[in-house]
């Protein structure tokens, strides 16, 4: 039986790259779709009568072979039928290789430049489940060789497509559209945007699938790479971050709470950063200096797996900070983490996001209701940073202007 694959929106900007040099590397959280993306490209390519070769490192037959060196991986390919001229020692047609978990290689930084380097007929296409293990495997032999993309759960757009609702964004919807939007949003936001769990109709299989993935991805793979001795602690800074999303992250609190050191923290939050679960975002401010040294806000970035681990169950009703969270995720998707930031002053003033585009800022409020909005700050902001632009972001009440708006309509 075909496996249905269902489109990305990261996948028109991957294709600009297929037909170059470059190494393509995904890197994201275990579970957000990376190796269904690979498989969506392996097969556009067949449509295209390419030669296609697929390995997935999580067998270790596989590690063994491209560990043993870059010449028993040509004699592999040559065992699988890949026609090979030895006289310019090159394969008689271009070959694109797929290989999934690349971080279970020993040396992957010189196994990929080998190839890219002196088999141009190869082309690798390849994923890793954290940018922290690529980093920390990726040497600067591979500069100007790879071209990276990050992999993360589904957005809004792509949650619809996955539940094979039409949608165009830009158009005017009826009341009824709008109505539906918002009922479709509102599971978005109390199940969160891992593919798995939007197939999943069963809001109990939903939870043990949410468990699983904190279980055996989350805590494992953390405490392995952070070589964590104490789950028990571990597991409770877990939890006490989620129930912080989207407040001010205090790490003397932090270790209180949990009874780890200062920097032992600042350590798994590095590491919870780098495998995609969290995101500090800093305060926005034009002096970059005073910048980086204010108190970072922490956010997680699957809306779902933040409840399951603070309230050990998904929710029927959506909270404040849960919304704010998956908008959180939602203008990541869209604008990328590093345009995205908090504004606070000394009295308190306080805006939820400042998204920083190219040389353009704009102020955005977030209120699971348009009637909770209070326009003071964002007018305050305005006259700061002399703009005359905001967005407040809302599920329910009436809009009334511009610049109230729907979280479909980021």
């Amino acid at each position: 039986m075909k496996r249905k694959i269902y489109k990305r929106i990261i996948f028109d900007e991957i294709k600009k790259y297929l037909f170059i040099d470059d190494i393509i590397v995904l890197h994201g959280a275990r579970q957000v779709g990376k190796t269904c993306i690979l498989y969506q490209i392996e097969q556009y390519l067949k449509e295209k009568n390419k030669s296609t070769y697929y390995i997935d490192l999580e067998d270790s037959r596989f590690v063994k072979i491209l560990d043993s060196g870059v010449e028993e991986f040509i004699n592999h390919l040559q065992e699988q039928g890949f026609a090979f001229n030895d006289k310019i020692k090159s394969f008689k047609k271009k070959i694109f290789v797929f290989i999934d978990e690349i971080q279970y290689l020993n040396n992957p930084s010189m196994f990929l430049k080998l190839i890219a380097d002196h088999h141009k007929n190869i082309k690798l296409i390849i994923s890793g489940s954290s940018s922290f293990e690529i980093k920390n495997k990726f040497k600067d032999s591979l500069v100007g060789r790879t071209v990276n993309f990050e992999i993360l759960n589904l957005s809004f757009e792509e949650f619809l497509t996955f539940k094979n609702y039409y949608f165009e964004k830009n158009k005017i919807f009826t009341e009824k559209k709008v109505n539906e939007l918002k009922n479709l949003f509102k599971k978005y936001v109390l199940y969160g945007g891992y593919p798995k769990i939007v197939l999943t109709p069963q809001k109990e299989l939903k939870e043990k699938y949410l468990q699983q993935i904190i279980d055996t991805y989350i805590r494992k793979d953390i405490r392995d790479l952070a070589e964590i001795k104490d789950i028990d602690k571990f597991n409770k800074l877990l939890e006490t971050l989620a129930c912080q999303s989207g407040n001010l992250l205090d790490i003397t609190e932090l270790s209180n709470i949990c009874n780890i050191a200062k920097q032992t923290i600042e350590k798994y939050l590095f590491i919870l950063e780098n495998t995609y679960i969290i995101k500090l975002i800093r305060p926005y401010n034009k002096n970059i200096r005073s910048e980086l040294f204010k108190t970072p806000k922490i956010f997680f970035y699957d809306s779902g797996l933040m409840q399951v681990l603070w309230l050990k169950g998904l929710q029927k009703e959506i909270i404040g900070n849960v919304f704010e969270t998956a908008i959180f995720a939602e203008l990541v998707k869209k604008y990328k983490k590093d345009g995205i930031f908090y504004w606070r002053t000394k009295d308190k003033k306080e805006i939820d996001f400042i998204l920083k585009n190219k040389n353009k800022i704009l102020p955005i409020e977030v209120k699971l209701n348009f009637e909770q909005f209070n326009l003071k700050n964002i007018i305050f902001f305005n006259e700061k940073y002399k703009i005359n632009n905001y967005y407040l972001i809302s599920l329910n009440g009436a809009r009334k202007n511009k610049f109230y708006i729907y979280p479909w309509m980021i």
